[in-house]
């Protein structure tokens, strides 16, 4: 299932072609061996507090969000251009990572507190 993620803050689309990870072997997997990410890609990663980039071949921007509020979901922490062979932070009270293309968070000026909205992408 493919979904959208609008950072609802700043009024701009993060991702219209997002892949959704949610059982432990997508999780697990992830993006690794992907050669790149196109604009508009991307993962949703849930439930997540962590990430590893071992055995990645491309740098993703990387945003941890946690449990809904009245706007969407804020986003506890940002990780521009993490590069492979890295490991994230735990993040308390993630609920859900989105691994984005690089330059996604510049592009899209998507700071903590920001509120984040998924979406079906028909919607």
């Amino acid at each position: 299932m493919r979904i959208r993620a609008f950072n609802v803050t700043r009024g701009e689309l993060l991702g219209g072609q997002i892949t959704m990870a949610t059982n432990p072997w997508q999780r697990f997997w992830g993006l690794m061996g992907k050669h790149s990410l196109p604009d508009g890609g991307g993962l949703l990663i849930r439930p997540c507090n962590s990430i590893h980039m071992f055995f990645m071949r491309i740098p993703l921007d990387v945003l941890y969000c946690g449990a809904s509020g009245p706007e969407g979901d804020p986003v506890l922490r940002v990780l521009a251009g993490i590069r492979p062979w890295r490991i994230g932070p735990i993040v308390r009270g993630s609920k859900y990572v989105l691994e984005l293309p690089v330059g996604t968070i510049a592009r899209t000026g998507t700071q903590v507190n920001d509120a984040i909205r998924l979406a079906d992408p028909a919607a």
